[in-house]
Parts: structure tokens; C-alpha cells; sequence
């Protein structure tokens, strides 16, 4: 009897880790439906379809570096300008269509919250995982492009670039979760998130180095998770040369503070969701 009792506990975590994983795997399975469903209302099958995931990036970042390049002399102190360029209009652009992909999301998609295993994360994870995939695949493209032309060279520290790419992907998710929630709670959000955009960008890090600015500025312009993960990025690309500066600590914490909030909102919003 003791040994059938002391066996019970073990049975029981190992049934409980096993629903754990079914369901991690369900979710899984679920962002994956949600995330072709998205392609597909989005882009139809028509022409090039769901290439367009990258297509639309790399008319952005193809455009903006080639007329940098063009305009602009072939380094601007002591740095490749077309690199300064892509490494920063990435990130911007990941940035960017995450945050207008999130407003209304719940709206656009309010009557899949019917079925019981979607969820408003859900929602959000599918549209920010495609367009960060779309801005990755669209920025390596290009690269590839500079590469061959001897506008670029590979990066110096691939840990380095991967660090800041994956801080920004965060960082891209955490402003997703909040714009999706106060988009749908608030009107004035849902409207002034355009605006906010465009007069965030010279606190984004796209178009400078914190170290070309006055030193008065430079702690200041480092509050700005996006600028300290730019930072990072173009450490990776340049090496050492780049004199970057960033916090990792500071990043970290501020990011992690952010997807909390973001969570917590998330959590809380469906009692805001109207299905049309």
C-alpha cells in the first residue's frame, strides 16, 4: 500500500508535464493556423501572394539605403553609409509594422476568439512573428545585395548582431501587446499611433550613433530600449570601430517591464473586444 502511495505523486507530475506539453504544442499549432490565416487574408494567392511577407519590407529597405547611397558621401565618420543605413531601417521597419499591425488587431479578428484554444496573445504572437520574419528575410536579402556590390561587409561579431536583433524582436513584441490593448480600450490610441511613429523616430537610433551626438544627449537618447538594441546591432556589424554605447542591463529589465505590462493588459482585454 505505501509503495502504490508513494507512486501516486510521480504519476501525477508526470501527467500534468505531459498536458503541459500537449498544450504548449496545441497553442503552437494554433499561431501557426492564425499566421497562415493572416498571410493569406492579407496577401490572397494571387500574383506573388504570401511573398509579399518579404516583398513589402524590401521595397522599404531596398529603397531607403539605395537613396542614402546615392545622396549621401560613402562613409559618414569612418562608417560605410549603406550598412549605418540598413542596420538601422530594419529594425525600424520590424518596429514599425508590428506596431500598426497590432492596432485593431482584436477588432479584425474578434469572432476567432469563439473558438476556445484562441486567445488574444495568440492573435498578436502570429501577426508580430510575420512581420518580424518579413523584416529579417527582406533586411538579410538586401544585405546580400550590398554584399555582392561591395557596399557591405559581413558583420564582425554575429553574437553581438544576434543579441541586438533578438532584444529588438522583444522589444517590437512588448509595444505590440500595448497598442493592441489600448487600441481597443481607448480611441485616442488607436489614432495617434501613426503620429507616434513618425515623431518617435529620432529617438528610434535608425539614422545615427549615440556616439555622434553631444554628450549632453547621449544618456538621455539611451532610455530608448530601441536605440540601445540599434546599438548592439550595428556593434555586430562594424566591430569595436562602431563605438557603440548601450546598456544591456538597462535593456533588459526595461524590455522585461514592458512585456509584463504588455501580458497584463493582454490578459485583461477581452472583456473589451466588440465582434462585429
Amino acid at each position: 500500500m505505501s509503495d502504490i502511495n508513494a507512486q501516486m505523486p510521480d504519476k501525477a507530475s508526470s501527467w500534468n508535464r505531459t498536458s503541459l506539453a500537449q498544450q504548449f504544442l496545441l497553442q503552437c499549432r494554433v499561431i501557426g493556423a492564425l499566421l497562415f490565416r493572416e498571410m493569406h487574408t492579407r496577401y490572397g494567392r494571387e500574383n506573388i501572394g504570401f511573398l509579399w511577407v518579404v516583398g513589402e519590407p524590401i521595397l522599404f529597405c531596398a529603397g531607403v539605403t539605395i537613396v542614402w547611397t546615392m545622396l549621401r558621401d560613402a562613409h559618414e565618420h569612418d562608417l560605410p553609409t549603406t550598412a549605418i543605413v540598413l542596420t538601422g531601417y530594419v529594425p525600424l521597419t520590424m518596429w514599425r509594422h508590428c506596431l500598426t499591425r497590432a492596432v485593431n488587431a482584436y477588432m479584425a479578428n474578434g469572432s476567432l476568439l469563439f473558438h476556445r484554444q484562441v486567445t488574444p496573445l495568440d492573435i498578436i504572437l502570429a501577426r508580430v512573428i510575420l512581420e518580424v520574419m518579413g523584416a529579417l528575410a527582406a533586411g538579410f536579402l538586401v544585405f546580400l545585395g550590398a554584399w555582392l556590390l561591395g557596399y557591405m561587409e559581413p558583420p564582425k561579431d554575429y553574437g553581438m548582431l544576434y543579441l541586438g536583433l533578438g532584444f529588438h524582436c522583444l522589444f517590437s513584441l512588448a509595444t505590440a501587446l500595448l497598442v493592441a490593448a489600448l487600441s481597443e480600450v481607448s480611441e485616442l490610441v488607436e489614432k495617434s499611433i501613426g503620429i507616434i511613429s513618425y515623431l518617435s523616430l529620432p529617438f528610434s537610433g535608425a539614422f545615427t550613433m549615440v556616439d555622434w551626438l553631444p554628450p549632453r544627449w547621449q544618456k538621455m537618447i539611451l532610455w530608448s530600449p530601441s536605440v540601445d538594441n540599434i546599438e548592439m546591432i550595428r556593434e555586430g556589424q562594424f566591430g569595436h570601430s562602431a563605438h557603440a554605447h548601450y546598456d544591456i542591463f538597462y535593456d533588459s529589465w526595461m524590455t522585461f517591464l514592458l512585456l509584463l505590462i504588455g501580458l497584463s493588459l493582454t490578459l485583461r482585454v477581452r472583456r473589451h473586444i466588440t465582434v462585429q
